[in-house]
Protein backbone atom coordinates (compact mmCIF):
# COMPACT_ATOMS: atom_id res chain seq x y z
CA UNK A 1 0.00 0.00 0.00
CA UNK A 2 1.16 3.42 -0.48
CA UNK A 3 1.64 6.27 1.73
CA UNK A 4 -0.78 8.21 -0.47
CA UNK A 5 -3.32 5.42 -0.11
CA UNK A 6 -3.13 5.90 4.01
CA UNK A 7 -2.90 10.03 3.68
CA UNK A 8 -6.53 9.52 1.86
CA UNK A 9 -8.46 8.89 5.00
CA UNK A 10 -9.83 5.47 4.04
CA UNK A 11 -9.20 2.54 5.96
CA UNK A 12 -7.19 -0.60 4.11
CA UNK A 13 -9.65 -3.51 3.13
CA UNK A 14 -8.76 -6.91 2.55
CA UNK A 15 -9.75 -9.07 -0.84
CA UNK A 16 -13.18 -10.17 -0.55
CA UNK A 17 -13.33 -13.21 0.12
CA UNK A 18 -15.48 -15.35 -2.08
CA UNK A 19 -18.23 -17.41 -0.42
CA UNK A 20 -20.04 -20.55 -1.43
CA UNK A 21 -23.96 -19.73 -1.59
CA UNK A 22 -25.55 -22.08 1.35
CA UNK A 23 -28.71 -23.40 1.48
CA UNK A 24 -30.37 -20.80 3.82
CA UNK A 25 -29.30 -18.71 1.11
CA UNK A 26 -31.03 -20.21 -1.21
CA UNK A 27 -34.38 -20.24 0.77
CA UNK A 28 -33.96 -16.46 1.62
CA UNK A 29 -33.46 -15.36 -2.13
CA UNK A 30 -36.28 -17.73 -3.48
CA UNK A 31 -38.60 -16.68 -0.67
CA UNK A 32 -39.10 -20.62 0.58
CA UNK A 33 -38.22 -22.76 3.77
CA UNK A 34 -34.97 -24.44 3.90
CA UNK A 35 -37.06 -27.74 4.02
CA UNK A 36 -38.45 -26.79 0.56
CA UNK A 37 -35.13 -26.07 -0.51
CA UNK A 38 -34.30 -29.59 0.14
CA UNK A 39 -37.16 -31.36 -1.27
CA UNK A 40 -36.99 -29.20 -4.32
CA UNK A 41 -33.00 -30.13 -4.95
CA UNK A 42 -33.75 -33.76 -4.22
CA UNK A 43 -36.94 -34.06 -5.81
CA UNK A 44 -38.84 -35.03 -2.62
CA UNK A 45 -42.18 -34.03 -1.02
CA UNK A 46 -45.25 -32.87 -3.24
CA UNK A 47 -43.87 -29.17 -4.47
CA UNK A 48 -46.00 -27.61 -7.02
CA UNK A 49 -43.91 -27.54 -10.54
CA UNK A 50 -43.24 -23.90 -10.61
CA UNK A 51 -41.85 -24.02 -6.95
CA UNK A 52 -39.76 -26.58 -7.45
CA UNK A 53 -38.57 -24.86 -10.78
CA UNK A 54 -37.54 -21.64 -9.14
CA UNK A 55 -36.02 -22.92 -5.85
CA UNK A 56 -33.35 -25.02 -8.51
CA UNK A 57 -33.21 -21.57 -11.06
CA UNK A 58 -32.36 -19.37 -7.86
CA UNK A 59 -29.77 -22.45 -6.47
CA UNK A 60 -28.03 -22.35 -9.93
CA UNK A 61 -27.87 -18.72 -9.89
CA UNK A 62 -26.48 -18.42 -6.52
CA UNK A 63 -23.91 -21.33 -7.37
CA UNK A 64 -25.18 -23.52 -4.73
CA UNK A 65 -23.77 -27.21 -4.22
CA UNK A 66 -24.84 -29.10 -1.91
CA UNK A 67 -22.01 -30.28 0.89
CA UNK A 68 -20.65 -34.17 0.24
CA UNK A 69 -20.79 -33.68 4.07
CA UNK A 70 -24.08 -32.75 4.24
CA UNK A 71 -25.40 -35.14 2.13
CA UNK A 72 -23.68 -38.12 3.72
CA UNK A 73 -25.33 -37.39 6.65
CA UNK A 74 -28.72 -37.00 5.17
CA UNK A 75 -28.93 -39.92 2.96
CA UNK A 76 -26.04 -42.08 4.51
CA UNK A 77 -24.58 -42.33 1.17
CA UNK A 78 -20.55 -40.80 0.32
CA UNK A 79 -21.11 -40.40 -3.14
CA UNK A 80 -18.10 -42.83 -3.85
CA UNK A 81 -17.75 -46.10 -6.11
CA UNK A 82 -15.28 -48.57 -5.97
CA UNK A 83 -13.74 -50.22 -9.29
CA UNK A 84 -11.59 -52.88 -9.07
CA UNK A 85 -9.87 -56.11 -10.69
CA UNK A 86 -9.06 -58.83 -8.38
CA UNK A 87 -8.35 -61.53 -10.91
CA UNK A 88 -4.75 -60.07 -12.74
CA UNK A 89 -2.53 -59.48 -9.90
CA UNK A 90 -2.57 -57.59 -7.18
CA UNK A 91 -1.24 -54.07 -8.80
CA UNK A 92 -3.98 -51.49 -8.92
CA UNK A 93 -3.66 -49.90 -12.23
CA UNK A 94 -2.38 -53.07 -14.41
CA UNK A 95 -5.16 -53.77 -15.88
CA UNK A 96 -5.35 -50.32 -17.32
CA UNK A 97 -2.75 -51.01 -19.74
CA UNK A 98 -5.52 -53.58 -21.74
CA UNK A 99 -8.09 -51.54 -23.77
CA UNK A 100 -11.01 -53.24 -22.86
CA UNK A 101 -10.28 -52.48 -19.16
CA UNK A 102 -9.45 -48.82 -19.83
CA UNK A 103 -12.71 -48.06 -22.30
CA UNK A 104 -14.86 -50.04 -19.75
CA UNK A 105 -13.52 -47.71 -16.74
CA UNK A 106 -13.65 -44.22 -18.84
CA UNK A 107 -17.13 -44.99 -19.43
CA UNK A 108 -18.03 -46.00 -15.92
CA UNK A 109 -16.79 -42.94 -14.89
CA UNK A 110 -19.24 -41.11 -17.14
CA UNK A 111 -21.99 -42.53 -16.22
CA UNK A 112 -21.45 -42.43 -12.48
CA UNK A 113 -20.81 -38.61 -12.91
CA UNK A 114 -23.92 -38.06 -14.69
CA UNK A 115 -25.54 -39.84 -11.58
CA UNK A 116 -23.92 -37.86 -8.86
CA UNK A 117 -21.45 -40.29 -8.02
CA UNK A 118 -17.83 -40.46 -8.07
CA UNK A 119 -15.12 -43.75 -8.97
CA UNK A 120 -12.76 -44.73 -7.24
CA UNK A 121 -10.36 -47.21 -8.95
CA UNK A 122 -9.08 -49.47 -6.26
CA UNK A 123 -6.05 -51.89 -5.91
CA UNK A 124 -6.49 -56.26 -6.32
CA UNK A 125 -6.66 -56.59 -2.93
CA UNK A 126 -8.54 -55.78 0.15
CA UNK A 127 -5.26 -56.24 2.39
CA UNK A 128 -4.44 -52.78 1.34
CA UNK A 129 -5.78 -50.33 3.68
CA UNK A 130 -7.23 -47.98 1.18
CA UNK A 131 -10.16 -50.14 1.47
CA UNK A 132 -10.85 -49.34 4.95
CA UNK A 133 -10.70 -45.94 4.18
CA UNK A 134 -12.97 -44.81 1.67
CA UNK A 135 -16.45 -45.03 2.76
CA UNK A 136 -17.86 -46.52 -0.43
CA UNK A 137 -21.84 -46.89 -1.44
CA UNK A 138 -21.17 -50.09 -4.01
CA UNK A 139 -18.16 -51.50 -5.90
CA UNK A 140 -17.78 -52.61 -9.54
CA UNK A 141 -15.55 -55.84 -9.73
CA UNK A 142 -14.49 -56.66 -13.23
CA UNK A 143 -14.03 -60.29 -13.80
CA UNK A 144 -14.55 -61.90 -10.64
CA UNK A 145 -12.71 -65.24 -9.85
CA UNK A 146 -14.82 -67.90 -8.41
CA UNK A 147 -15.45 -67.89 -4.36
CA UNK A 148 -13.66 -64.43 -5.09
CA UNK A 149 -12.31 -63.22 -1.34
CA UNK A 150 -13.02 -59.17 -2.16
CA UNK A 151 -16.23 -59.66 -3.22
CA UNK A 152 -17.04 -62.09 -0.49
CA UNK A 153 -15.21 -58.94 2.05
CA UNK A 154 -17.67 -56.53 0.36
CA UNK A 155 -20.76 -58.24 1.17
CA UNK A 156 -19.69 -59.30 4.46
CA UNK A 157 -19.44 -55.36 4.97
CA UNK A 158 -22.65 -54.86 3.25
CA UNK A 159 -21.31 -53.29 0.37
CA UNK A 160 -23.35 -53.85 -2.69
CA UNK A 161 -21.14 -55.51 -5.79
CA UNK A 162 -22.06 -55.74 -9.39
CA UNK A 163 -20.04 -57.83 -11.19
CA UNK A 164 -18.70 -57.43 -15.17
CA UNK A 165 -18.56 -60.93 -15.85
CA UNK A 166 -21.29 -63.43 -14.65
CA UNK A 167 -20.13 -64.16 -10.78
CA UNK A 168 -20.12 -67.94 -10.56
CA UNK A 169 -20.13 -68.26 -6.91
CA UNK A 170 -19.78 -64.87 -5.82
CA UNK A 171 -22.67 -63.25 -3.93
CA UNK A 172 -23.09 -59.89 -5.90
CA UNK A 173 -26.16 -57.89 -6.38
CA UNK A 174 -26.37 -57.81 -10.39
CA UNK A 175 -23.90 -58.68 -12.99
CA UNK A 176 -23.29 -57.50 -16.92
CA UNK A 177 -22.02 -60.21 -19.00
CA UNK A 178 -21.44 -60.64 -22.83
CA UNK A 179 -22.61 -64.07 -24.41
CA UNK A 180 -19.07 -65.51 -24.20
CA UNK A 181 -20.53 -69.12 -25.65
CA UNK A 182 -22.24 -67.36 -28.29
CA UNK A 183 -19.09 -65.40 -29.42
CA UNK A 184 -16.61 -67.87 -29.71
CA UNK A 185 -19.15 -70.76 -31.37
CA UNK A 186 -19.81 -67.46 -33.97
CA UNK A 187 -15.80 -67.14 -34.21
CA UNK A 188 -15.33 -70.69 -35.04
CA UNK A 189 -18.22 -70.67 -37.11
CA UNK A 190 -17.03 -68.17 -38.81
CA UNK A 191 -13.28 -70.07 -39.14
CA UNK A 192 -15.15 -72.94 -40.65
CA UNK A 193 -16.68 -71.25 -43.44
CA UNK A 194 -13.33 -69.48 -44.24
CA UNK A 195 -12.28 -73.05 -44.94
CA UNK A 196 -10.52 -74.16 -41.36
CA UNK A 197 -9.88 -77.54 -40.49
CA UNK A 198 -8.73 -77.74 -37.26
CA UNK A 199 -9.16 -74.33 -35.07
CA UNK A 200 -6.85 -73.85 -32.24
CA UNK A 201 -7.56 -72.02 -29.07
CA UNK A 202 -4.58 -69.96 -27.23
CA UNK A 203 -6.49 -69.23 -23.44
CA UNK A 204 -5.48 -68.89 -19.76
CA UNK A 205 -5.81 -70.62 -16.41
CA UNK A 206 -7.47 -67.99 -14.24
CA UNK A 207 -11.02 -68.62 -12.75
CA UNK A 208 -12.92 -66.20 -14.10
CA UNK A 209 -16.01 -66.73 -16.03
CA UNK A 210 -15.12 -64.97 -19.44
CA UNK A 211 -12.06 -67.69 -19.62
CA UNK A 212 -14.17 -70.80 -18.64
CA UNK A 213 -17.13 -70.06 -20.34
CA UNK A 214 -15.35 -69.31 -23.61
CA UNK A 215 -13.10 -72.25 -22.93
CA UNK A 216 -15.77 -74.65 -22.32
CA UNK A 217 -17.59 -73.22 -25.59
CA UNK A 218 -14.16 -74.32 -27.69
CA UNK A 219 -14.17 -77.88 -25.95
CA UNK A 220 -17.70 -78.33 -27.03
CA UNK A 221 -17.66 -77.31 -30.09
CA UNK A 222 -14.78 -79.60 -30.63
CA UNK A 223 -16.73 -82.81 -29.17
CA UNK A 224 -19.42 -81.57 -31.83
CA UNK A 225 -17.29 -81.57 -34.97
CA UNK A 226 -15.18 -84.23 -34.13
CA UNK A 227 -12.67 -82.54 -33.77
CA UNK A 228 -9.40 -82.78 -31.04
CA UNK A 229 -8.87 -80.05 -29.04
CA UNK A 230 -5.89 -78.09 -29.96
CA UNK A 231 -5.47 -75.46 -27.49
CA UNK A 232 -2.55 -74.12 -24.92
CA UNK A 233 -2.74 -72.53 -21.92
CA UNK A 234 -0.89 -69.58 -20.09
CA UNK A 235 -1.50 -67.07 -16.92
CA UNK A 236 -3.55 -64.25 -18.46
CA UNK A 237 -1.69 -61.54 -16.97
CA UNK A 238 1.73 -62.27 -17.79
CA UNK A 239 2.01 -60.96 -21.80
CA UNK A 240 5.65 -62.76 -21.87
CA UNK A 241 4.02 -66.02 -21.25
CA UNK A 242 1.12 -65.36 -23.85
CA UNK A 243 4.18 -64.97 -26.63
CA UNK A 244 5.72 -68.38 -25.50
CA UNK A 245 2.12 -70.13 -25.20
CA UNK A 246 1.83 -68.60 -28.78
CA UNK A 247 4.66 -70.22 -30.02
CA UNK A 248 4.00 -73.20 -28.43
CA UNK A 249 0.54 -73.72 -30.36
CA UNK A 250 2.19 -73.58 -33.54
CA UNK A 251 5.12 -75.80 -32.70
CA UNK A 252 2.90 -78.68 -32.19
CA UNK A 253 2.65 -82.05 -34.37
CA UNK A 254 -1.00 -81.02 -34.77
CA UNK A 255 -0.63 -77.78 -35.79
CA UNK A 256 -3.91 -75.80 -35.98
CA UNK A 257 -4.58 -73.81 -39.40
CA UNK A 258 -6.67 -71.28 -37.53
CA UNK A 259 -6.22 -69.94 -33.90
CA UNK A 260 -8.81 -67.97 -31.57
CA UNK A 261 -6.38 -65.85 -29.14
CA UNK A 262 -8.93 -65.08 -26.21
CA UNK A 263 -7.05 -62.50 -24.41
CA UNK A 264 -4.66 -58.71 -26.07
CA UNK A 265 -2.05 -58.91 -27.39
CA UNK A 266 -2.79 -62.56 -28.42
CA UNK A 267 -3.50 -61.65 -32.15
CA UNK A 268 0.46 -59.80 -32.30
CA UNK A 269 1.72 -62.79 -30.07
CA UNK A 270 0.70 -65.38 -32.66
CA UNK A 271 1.08 -63.09 -35.92
CA UNK A 272 4.98 -63.09 -34.60
CA UNK A 273 5.16 -66.49 -34.45
CA UNK A 274 3.63 -67.13 -37.41
CA UNK A 275 6.20 -65.72 -39.22
CA UNK A 276 8.99 -67.70 -37.28
CA UNK A 277 7.39 -70.59 -38.70
CA UNK A 278 7.41 -69.63 -41.79
CA UNK A 279 3.14 -69.58 -41.97
CA UNK A 280 1.58 -67.22 -43.77
CA UNK A 281 -1.58 -65.10 -42.44
CA UNK A 282 -4.39 -66.04 -43.85
CA UNK A 283 -3.18 -68.01 -46.46
CA UNK A 284 -1.75 -70.80 -44.23
CA UNK A 285 -3.27 -69.56 -40.65
CA UNK A 286 -6.17 -67.79 -39.65
CA UNK A 287 -6.43 -65.38 -36.95
CA UNK A 288 -8.86 -64.03 -34.29
CA UNK A 289 -8.19 -62.56 -31.40
CA UNK A 290 -10.42 -60.97 -28.55
CA UNK A 291 -9.33 -57.12 -28.43
CA UNK A 292 -10.61 -53.54 -28.05
CA UNK A 293 -7.31 -52.11 -29.94
CA UNK A 294 -6.73 -50.06 -32.58
CA UNK A 295 -3.33 -51.63 -33.22
CA UNK A 296 -5.08 -55.03 -35.34
CA UNK A 297 -6.14 -52.43 -37.82
CA UNK A 298 -2.79 -51.59 -38.99
CA UNK A 299 -1.18 -55.01 -38.71
CA UNK A 300 0.26 -56.95 -41.59
CA UNK A 301 -2.37 -57.96 -42.41
CA UNK A 302 -4.87 -56.40 -40.17
CA UNK A 303 -6.38 -58.83 -37.72
CA UNK A 304 -10.16 -60.07 -37.25
CA UNK A 305 -11.20 -59.09 -33.55
CA UNK A 306 -14.21 -59.50 -30.96
CA UNK A 307 -14.87 -56.42 -29.69
CA UNK A 308 -16.99 -57.12 -26.28
CA UNK A 309 -18.23 -53.17 -26.57
CA UNK A 310 -17.01 -52.27 -22.89
CA UNK A 311 -18.18 -49.13 -22.94
CA UNK A 312 -22.06 -50.59 -23.25
CA UNK A 313 -20.68 -52.53 -20.30
CA UNK A 314 -19.31 -50.08 -17.82
CA UNK A 315 -22.49 -47.96 -19.15
CA UNK A 316 -24.80 -50.65 -17.67
CA UNK A 317 -22.88 -51.78 -14.68
CA UNK A 318 -22.48 -48.88 -12.85
CA UNK A 319 -26.30 -47.80 -13.73
CA UNK A 320 -27.29 -50.84 -12.31
CA UNK A 321 -25.12 -50.55 -9.15
CA UNK A 322 -26.38 -46.91 -8.65
CA UNK A 323 -29.94 -48.31 -8.98
CA UNK A 324 -29.55 -51.09 -6.42
CA UNK A 325 -27.98 -48.44 -3.93
CA UNK A 326 -30.86 -45.99 -4.85
CA UNK A 327 -33.31 -48.32 -4.87
CA UNK A 328 -34.44 -47.59 -7.94
CA UNK A 329 -37.02 -49.80 -9.95
CA UNK A 330 -38.05 -51.58 -7.16
CA UNK A 331 -34.86 -53.09 -6.20
CA UNK A 332 -33.77 -53.77 -2.98
CA UNK A 333 -30.87 -51.62 -1.67
CA UNK A 334 -27.90 -53.67 -2.19
CA UNK A 335 -27.06 -53.54 1.26
CA UNK A 336 -30.28 -54.88 2.49
CA UNK A 337 -30.13 -57.48 -0.38
CA UNK A 338 -29.49 -61.35 0.95
CA UNK A 339 -27.48 -63.12 -2.03
CA UNK A 340 -28.62 -66.26 -2.00
CA UNK A 341 -32.00 -66.47 -1.56
CA UNK A 342 -32.12 -66.36 -5.41
CA UNK A 343 -30.03 -65.95 -8.62
CA UNK A 344 -28.77 -62.44 -8.65
CA UNK A 345 -30.57 -60.46 -11.76
CA UNK A 346 -28.20 -60.29 -14.29
CA UNK A 347 -28.07 -58.37 -18.01
CA UNK A 348 -26.28 -60.20 -21.35
CA UNK A 349 -24.59 -57.61 -23.58
CA UNK A 350 -23.74 -58.09 -27.63
CA UNK A 351 -20.51 -58.80 -29.03
CA UNK A 352 -19.30 -57.13 -32.18
CA UNK A 353 -17.11 -59.38 -34.78
CA UNK A 354 -14.84 -57.25 -36.53
CA UNK A 355 -13.56 -59.28 -39.63
CA UNK A 356 -10.56 -58.18 -41.39
CA UNK A 357 -7.81 -60.04 -43.60
CA UNK A 358 -6.55 -62.20 -41.22
CA UNK A 359 -9.74 -64.51 -41.43
CA UNK A 360 -11.19 -63.70 -44.84
CA UNK A 361 -12.40 -66.77 -46.79
CA UNK A 362 -9.86 -68.95 -48.83
CA UNK A 363 -9.98 -72.14 -50.47
CA UNK A 364 -10.35 -75.05 -48.79
CA UNK A 365 -6.94 -77.25 -47.87
CA UNK A 366 -6.68 -81.14 -48.45
CA UNK A 367 -3.27 -81.36 -46.51
CA UNK A 368 -2.08 -79.24 -43.15
CA UNK A 369 2.05 -79.29 -43.68
CA UNK A 370 4.11 -79.84 -40.58
CA UNK A 371 5.49 -77.40 -38.50
CA UNK A 372 8.51 -76.20 -39.17
CA UNK A 373 11.46 -74.80 -36.71
CA UNK A 374 11.91 -70.94 -36.33
CA UNK A 375 13.74 -69.31 -39.73
CA UNK A 376 13.95 -73.05 -41.49
CA UNK A 377 16.55 -74.04 -38.92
Amino acid sequence: MTAAANQSGRRPTSPRRLERAGIRDVAAAAGVSITTVSDALNGKGRLPDETRSRVREVAERLGYRPSAAARTLRTGRSGLLGLTVTTYGEEPFTFTEFAYFAEMARAATSAALSRGYALVVLPASSRHDVWGNVALDGTVVIDPADHDPVVAELHRQGVPVVSDGKPGNCPVTAWVDNDHEAAVLGILEHLSEAGARRIGLLTGTSTDTYTRLSTEAYLSWCARVDQEPVHETYPAHDPAAGAVAADRLLARPDRPDAVYGLFDPNGTDLLAAARRYGLRVPEDLLLVCCSESDVYAATEPPITTLSLRPRNIGTTVVNLLIDAIEGVGHQPSGRRLAPGAEPPPGRLMPTELIVRASSQRRHPRTTISPPRTPDGV
